[in-house]
């Protein structure tokens, strides 16, 4: 459990990006695919009921005891709570209400946002466009690991402490990397997301909070479905940067999965993805890709070859603009 990884800087290219020239690619081939794109009209009724079912588990877990809740919150509102996150983040490219109501997607992000109980959605918003426009970019994408985690984590113990506090990095980062001013939306989303902790606190007690806010930090760190977070961009192979997984655990994550072809059309919902890999199988079919984010969490604390510095990055040219 001790040995050092032996990366001690991230993989530099000089090169773009490989997603804007593919999306060109497929487009001329095939053109059907702008179908595609646009908001999905079930997108809204499914993470209602998500909300609702998680209201429902609040009530009921008030008269738990807490070797109960604690189970619960494991097995149920961790998996629930992270693909409400998987929600927002469908929600953030507009996929609920479409761009012409781009401000409806945003308070209705902060509505999927309550089950959570940490209010991120409206600055995840605006990190993750700049992730995908700017994938890789030093001093931009919040995606890759500060210098200090490729310094530290840097034993198979190291990234396993690592991985399970994948949380909290993920909410450190963008002071550390890229901060910017806070906006009105965030105070809001702020706001919002207190007074609907202390009313539930009020109604309930403190075992639905414990079980909402303890839900969200295990289904986002030592977590089946928190392998995508590493699945998705980490380096397995040389020269690879985008990786997609195709098992199961996409039912619940919203296809997010799908993630080259993801990069390749953001505009596209998750639930058609698996259509544009259909249509354009010649272009995905030979990329490196993973039927199980389990093993890729196991892979990763194991395999001394790889650790948080295992990401591409690159240094931006030209006019940066970010949202």
């Amino acid at each position: 459990m001790g040995n050092r990884v032996a990366r001690e800087d991230y993989e530099w290219v000089y090169s773009d990006q490989p997603h804007a020239d593919r999306r060109k690619e497929i487009l001329a081939k095939y053109p059907q695919i702008k179908s595609l794109m646009g908001p999905d009209p079930r997108l809204k009724w499914v993470v209602c009921m998500m909300v609702v079912i998680q209201f429902l588990a609040f009530y009921l877990v008030k008269d738990l005891s807490w070797k109960w809740v604690l189970f619960w919150t494991y097995a149920f509102g961790s998996c629930i709570n992270h693909s409400m996150t998987l929600a927002i983040h469908e929600v953030s490219h507009n996929t609920a209400f479409g761009n012409n109501k781009a401000m409806w997607n945003r308070y209705f992000a902060m509505f999927a946002n309550l089950p959570i109980g940490l209010p991120y959605s409206a600055s995840f918003k605006r990190y993750h466009l700049d992730h995908h426009r700017y994938l890789g970019g030093d001093g931009v994408d919040v995606d890759i690991p500060t210098e200090f985690e490729g310094w530290f984590f840097c034993t198979r113990f190291r990234k396993f402490v690592w991985i399970i506090l994948q949380p909290l990095f993920y909410a450190i980062r963008p002071l550390c990397i890229n901060p910017k001013p806070i906006t009105q939306l965030e105070v809001t989303n702020l706001v919002v997301q207190l007074t609907f902790n202390i009313l539930l606190y009020w109604l309930w007690g403190a075992k639905p909070v414990v079980y909402m806010l303890a839900g969200s930090m295990l289904g986002m760190g030592l977590h089946p479905i928190s392998g995508h977070f590493i699945a998705e961009h980490y380096m397995f192979l040389k020269g690879h940067e985008t990786y997609s997984y195709y098992g199961s655990l996409n039912l619940l994550t919203f296809n997010v999965g799908y993630h080259n072809e993801h990069h390749d059309f953001p505009s596209i919902p998750g639930r058609r993805l698996p259509m544009v890999k259909k249509i354009a199988a010649e272009y995905y079919d030979d990329l490196p890709q993973y039927t199980s984010w389990v093993k890729v969490l196991y892979d990763f604390i194991m395999d001394d070859a790889l650790s948080p510095y295992s990401r591409i990055k690159r240094k931006l040219k030209g006019d940066v603009k970010q949202e």
